[in-house]
């Protein structure tokens, strides 16, 4: 994965969450495959090092503060003229049993996983508006749907941005935009304290968690001008957890 499989010159894109992991394996597809990239993190350091490395415009922002929402937004209009592509990608993890979870791990983690997919989506709405057209990627989670110990913050946060997917993809359609979600399982950094025995019983019959790469792979098909047919889906890539 990784090869350019959709054609994206002339299209800017908006990756958040883009220093590591799967947003920085995103913004190298989207690259490679011709788009200008709008890197966004709140980790400005390790974001500069990730956006000088595949070719991305860095921009350090909080996604869980609006205006550092709509800075990144004026940035990317104000050095490529137009958003055709958000991704929300955005997150953090506070794991703690349920009676073990304190108010600020409660609303941290919605506030960057669902607050930013809302503050983004929002931000990049009259630029799609106006030019008729947008495409809307969010990251959504199997625990999102079927819970996991320890993560009650981040599962309400992740079924929330499934019902945000589906009733943006609503209030959208009209104005040329979809909005989708792609479930993943992969290698990232919140997986990566996982026990290498504990791996076969939390991954499906592939029995190994995505690379990033594959995960970018699936979000190119969706942004594509060519899925212009799908919206308010919700695609898993999950190695077939979710069968």
């Amino acid at each position: 994965m990784g090869n350019v499989a959709f054609d994206f010159t002339g299209r800017t894109v908006i990756v958040t969450g883009a220093a590591r992991g799967i947003g920085l394996e995103v913004s190298r597809a989207f690259t490679a495959a011709g788009a200008s990239v709008v890197m966004t993190d709140f980790d400005g350091d390790v974001l500069a090092t990730a956006a000088a490395a595949v070719g991305g415009i860095a921009v350090r922002g909080d996604v869980s503060s609006t205006e550092d929402a709509e800075h990144v937004v004026r940035t990317a209009i104000e050095k490529t003229g137009c958003i055709d592509v958000l991704v929300n990608n955005a997150g953090i993890l506070r794991d703690r049993m349920l009676w073990k979870l304190t108010d600020d791990d409660w609303e941290s983690v919605l506030a960057v996983h669902a607050g930013g997919t809302f503050r983004f989506t929002r931000a990049v709405i009259p630029t799609m508006r106006a030019q008729g057209y947008g495409r809307i990627v969010n990251v959504t989670s199997y625990t999102g749907l079927h819970g996991n110990l320890g993560q009650a913050n981040y599962a309400t946060a992740k079924a929330g941005i499934v019902g945000f997917t589906k009733t943006a993809a609503k209030e959208l359609a009209g104005f040329g935009i979809t909005v989708n979600a792609i479930s993943p399982q992969a290698a990232t950094r919140m997986t990566a304290s996982i026990p290498e025995d504990r791996i076969p019983e939390l991954t499906g019959p592939i029995a190994r968690f995505a690379d990033p790469a594959e995960i970018a792979g699936a979000i190119e098909f969706l942004a594509a001008e060519e899925s212009g047919f799908i919206t308010g889906a919700v695609l898993p890539v999950d190695g077939g957890i979710s069968i």
